[in-house]
C-alpha cells in the first residue's frame, strides 16, 4: 500500500528555512552579527563584496567555541541561548532560535573558524550546500571568523530575485548601523569591495556613534531623550526639525537590547512632531527602551525583527510623551521652534516676462527679493507685520506695472472660451490669503490658489515632452544623501536632467547641483529634491514614468504660489482661466480637491429660504 505523506530530508528542509531566515545577503550579516554580539564580542569586522552575493566574512572577538561546539552549532536547532520553552519569556541574547548557521550553510559555500582563549589551535569546519566537507584544526585569533561565498549558488529561484550589487550592498550596510547604534560598546568596521564605509568608536557613548555614522553637522542638531515611567525607561537622541531624511530608515528602535521594527513606535514620533515636519520628511530618533522581559514576546518571525508588546497602547502613550517632553525643554524649545538661523542670502536679478499664460504671480523672486533688500537697508529690525504690509503693497504695485505692459495679451486671453466649466467663472475676492471666492451663473465656488495654480503647473511641466527649462547656479550646491537616494540618483540621472535638475557625482554619498528648474526659488532647490526622494522611495519599483510624475508633481507644488499670498482680482482671473484649461482642472496632482462648488439650491438650504 504506497504512502503520499513522507518525511522531507535534512537539506530539503534547510533549504525551505533558508527563505525566511536569509531572505537576501543583509539577512546572513544579521544572523551573524547577532550572533557575534551574543558571544560577548567587543570588535566586530564586517567585509562584502559584490554585494555579498560572491563574498561575505564576519570577524569577532568574542568567546570562540569548542571543536564539540562548533560541530554542533552548524546542526539545525542547534543553541546555547535556551534549554526549554520557559526559557523564552526571559532571553537576554539575540539569536535563540538555532537556525541561522544551519540554513545559511546549506544555501551557499559555508566556513567557519573558531576558537577559544586556552586552545592552541582554532577549528574549522567546512560546509557545501549543506553538507560538511571538512572539520579540522588551522590557525587562527580568539573568536570566530565564518565566511560565506556563492550565496544561493544551490537555489537559483531564490538567487534571481536579489537586486543589485549596489542595493545589496546598501542593505547590509542600513542593518550595520542599526546593529552599531544599538550597541555603542562594540567597535564595528564594514569594508565594501575593498573600501572602509563605517566605523565606529565602540566606546559606549552613543552620542559618539551616532556622530561617526551621520557626522558632525547631525550631531550638532542632536537632542537628548531622557524618560522613566513604571516599568518603561526610554533614553536617546532625536533630530530637530532642521535635519530630515525622506525616509525612516535613520529611525531605530531599540527593545531590551533588540533592534525592531514597530508601526505602534513609528506613529507616537510622527505624532509629537506633528506640525513641526513637511508631509514627507522624517527626523532622526534613535530610542532605547526598557521594559520588564515578561512583558513583551520576541518568538514572532525567524528575522526577530518583530516583537509584540503586552500593552502597546502604553508603548504608544511613553513613546510620544517621551519624545515631546524632549521637543518642548525649555531649553530647546527655541532651538526647535526656529530651525533656520543665519540664512545667507543670495540674489541674482532676471528680467520679468510675464506672457499671458505665465503664471509667476506673487512668487516670483526678483521682486520679492528687491523688496527683502528694499526692507533690510531700511530699517533691518523691521517687525513681520510691517514687512508683511509692505510685501503687499509691492505685490500690487509690481502687478500694475506688468499689467500695464501686458494688457492686450491679458484682455485678448481672458476673452478666450474655457472648455472645462460651462460658465467661466468671475473672482469676487479672496479669504485668508488662500481661497478664491468666484461665481459662474447663480453657482458659488470657493478655489484653493495653492492647488489650482499647482494644477496648472503641473500640467504645463508635463506638456515639456523634451526638456524643462532649467537655470543654472552661480554657486553649485553640494547635497548629502543616505545610501538609498544616492542610488535612486544615480540611476535615473538622466531623467533628472531632463525634468531640469542637473546632478553630478561628488564624493561617496554627495551630489553636486549645478542646475534646477527656471521656474522654482533656487533656496527651495534642496527640499525639493529630498521631498521628490521621499516620494519615489514610498514607491515599490518605481517606473519612469512614476518617477517623473513624482518630480513634477513636487515641483509644480513648491512653484506654485502659496497660501498667504495677496492677489488683486486680476491675479485671480488669470488662475481661474488657466484653470479652465487644464486637464483634471478640479484635483491637484496629488489628489486634493481645488474646487468646492455650492450650487444655488444648496445655498438655499443653508440659509433656509426652502
Amino acid at each position: 500500500m504506497s504512502s503520499l505523506i513522507h518525511v522531507l530530508d535534512e537539506q530539503t528542509i534547510n533549504k525551505i528555512a533558508a527563505g525566511e531566515v536569509v531572505e537576501r545577503p543583509a539577512s546572513v550579516i544579521k544572523e551573524l552579527v547577532e550572533n557575534a554580539i551574543d558571544a560577548g564580542a567587543t570588535k566586530i569586522e564586517v567585509e562584502v563584496m559584490a554585494g555579498g552575493t560572491s563574498f561575505m566574512r564576519v570577524t569577532d572577538n568574542g568567546r570562540g567555541m569548542s571543536k564539540e561546539d562548533a560541530q554542533l552549532a552548524v546542526l539545525r536547532h542547534a543553541t546555547s541561548k535556551l534549554y526549554q520553552v520557559s526559557d523564552l519569556s526571559s532571553l537576554v541574547t539575540l539569536g535563540f532560535r538555532g537556525e541561522a548557521l544551519a540554513t545559511i550553510a546549506s544555501v551557499s559555500k559555508f566556513s567557519l573558524t573558531t576558537r577559544l582563549v586556552d586552545d592552541e589551535f582554532a577549528t574549522l569546519v567546512e560546509i557545501q550546500g549543506g553538507t560538511i566537507i571538512d572539520t579540522r584544526e588551522a590557525g587562527g585569533n580568539i573568536g570566530t571568523t565564518i565566511k560565506v561565498e556563492d550565496l544561493f549558488y544551490n537555489t537559483p529561484a531564490r538567487k534571481k530575485f536579489l537586486k543589485t550589487p549596489n542595493s545589496e550592498g546598501t542593505h547590509i550596510n542600513d542593518i550595520l548601523i542599526k546593529l552599531a547604534i544599538s550597541n555603542p560598546n562594540i567597535l564595528f568596521k564594514f569594508i565594501n569591495n575593498n573600501k572602509l564605509v563605517l566605523t565606529t568608536p565602540g566606546n559606549g557613548n552613543l552620542f559618539d556613534t551616532l556622530q561617526s555614522i551621520y557626522g558632525v553637522k547631525v550631531g550638532n542638531e542632536l537632542l537628548g531623550v531622557h524618560f522613566q515611567d513604571e516599568g518603561i525607561g526610554i533614553s536617546g537622541y532625536l533630530s530637530k526639525p532642521a535635519i530630515l531624511r525622506s525616509s525612516r530608515q535613520w529611525q531605530t528602535y531599540i527593545v531590551n537590547g533588540r533592534v525592531i521594527s514597530s508601526r505602534s513606535i513609528a506613529k507616537a514620533i510622527d505624532n509629537a512632531y506633528h506640525s513641526m515636519l513637511p508631509k514627507n520628511g522624517f527626523p532622526l530618533a534613535v530610542l532605547t527602551i526598557n521594559v520588564p522581559q515578561h512583558t513583551i514576546d520576541v518568538n514572532v518571525h525567524p528575522q526577530k525583527t518583530e516583537m509584540k508588546f503586552s500593552d502597546e497602547g502604553r508603548i504608544f502613550k511613553a513613546v510620544y510623551k517621551a519624545v515631546l517632553d524632549a521637543i518642548k525643554m525649555p531649553e530647546n524649545l527655541e532651538t526647535v521652534a526656529s530651525p533656520v538661523q543665519n540664512i545667507e542670502r543670495h540674489y541674482t536679478s532676471v528680467p520679468i516676462s510675464f506672457p499671458h499664460n505665465d503664471l509667476k504671480l506673487a512668487q516670483n523672486q526678483t521682486y520679492n527679493n528687491s523688496l527683502r533688500r528694499e526692507l533690510e537697508l531700511k530699517d533691518p529690525n523691521a517687525d513681520f507685520s510691517t514687512a508683511q504690509k509692505m510685501l503687499s503693497t509691492e505685490k500690487n504695485r509690481e502687478f500694475r506695472t506688468i499689467e500695464n505692459v501686458q494688457e492686450n495679451k491679458v484682455e485678448s486671453y481672458i476673452a478666450e472660451e474655457t472648455s472645462n466649466y460651462t460658465e467661466p467663472l468671475q473672482p469676487m475676492g479672496q479669504v485668508a490669503d488662500c481661497y478664491i471666492i468666484a461665481s459662474a451663473g447663480k453657482d458659488l465656488y470657493i478655489v484653493d490658489q495653492h492647488a489650482a495654480h499647482e494644477r496648472i503647473l503641473y500640467d504645463r511641466f508635463a506638456q515639456m515632452a523634451e526638456e524643462i527649462p532649467s537655470q543654472q547656479l552661480l554657486v553649485h550646491l553640494f547635497l548629502d544623501f543616505d545610501d538609498k537616494e544616492y542610488q535612486i540618483i544615480l540611476d535615473n540621472q538622466a531623467l533628472f536632467s531632463k525634468l531640469g535638475f542637473s546632478m553630478e557625482p561628488s564624493g561617496p554619498s554627495a551630489m553636486r547641483l549645478t542646475e534646477v528648474p527656471a521656474d522654482i526659488p533656487i533656496g527651495e532647490a534642496e527640499a525639493i529634491i529630498r521631498e521628490i526622494l521621499g516620494e519615489v522611495q514610498e514607491m515599490r519599483n518605481p517606473s519612469a514614468k512614476e518617477i517623473r510624475h513624482a518630480c513634477i508633481a513636487v515641483t509644480a507644488c513648491r512653484a506654485a504660489i502659496k497660501a498667504g499670498d495677496l492677489l488683486n482680482i486680476r491675479q485671480m482671473q488669470i488662475i481661474l482661466d488657466e484653470l479652465a484649461n487644464t486637464t483634471l482642472p478640479y484635483t491637484c496632482p496629488h489628489g486634493r480637491p481645488v474646487i468646492i462648488k455650492f450650487q444655488n439650491d444648496e445655498l438655499a438650504k443653508m440659509f433656509k429660504r426652502t
